[in-house]
């Protein structure tokens, strides 16, 4: 894996979320969609959901491109064992948000690293626990026609007005809750070889 550091870094999302948090590293990479059905197995648990889910987004990335370093990454909002992803419309994050309000919600994030040519592969989970206030439905509507969370599992965009939903977050890696774990995902990047300080680059 000596020729780690010089392959191209391919983050396998078209989330705008994910791909800000990758730009934090300052390290130079492209982003390609990773065309995978994302729909669960009959009795798959939220958290094996999303790792079976970030891998297969790696990849299938990397298969189109087997000498690039790939990262995929997929969350699932896990109520006592349900999985909720993203509500796509209004009244389906309203039902996600009632189901909520007053629990505590397991935010499984899972992040892949693939490089098919050097044979590395890697996964990891980081789960946050997110614990929602008693919400009325007025606050449920307000928030909900401010921020249009339709693309966040869940419904909760922490990162936004949705932090005012909630009483408690607890985790250990601060930005799986919105969408990918960096500490782990730079463990990975480390463990394939890639030297993150030494190609960084400076902001422009």
């Amino acid at each position: 894996m000596s020729d780690i550091p010089n392959r191209k870094l391919i983050l396998g999302s078209t989330s705008a979320y994910r791909r800000e948090l990758l730009e934090r590293l300052r390290i130079p990479f492209s982003t390609e969609s990773p065309h995978v059905d994302e729909t669960p197995l009959p009795g798959e648990h939220p958290a094996a959901l999303a790792r079976r889910l970030a891998l297969a987004k790696a990849q299938a990335v990397a298969a189109r491109f087997p000498d690039c370093v790939v990262i995929g990454s997929d969350q699932v909002a896990d109520l006592d064992g349900q999985a909720l992803g993203k509500p796509g419309n209004h009244d389906r994050a309203v039902t996600q948000l009632r189901q909520m309000r007053g629990k505590t919600v397991i935010f499984q994030t899972a992040v892949a690293v693939v490089c098919l040519d050097s044979g590395f592969c890697q996964e990891a989970l980081a789960p946050v626990k997110v614990t929602f206030r008693e919400l009325d439905d007025v606050e449920i509507e307000s928030y909900l026609r401010a921020e249009q969370p339709y693309d966040c599992a869940g419904s909760a965009k922490s990162e936004g007005l949705g932090i005012s939903l909630l009483s408690a977050i607890e985790n250990d890696d601060p930005t799986a809750l919105v969408g990918l774990p960096l500490i782990r995902t730079c463990q990975m990047l480390r463990a394939a070889g890639m030297d993150l300080l030494h190609t960084t680059r400076a902001p422009a």
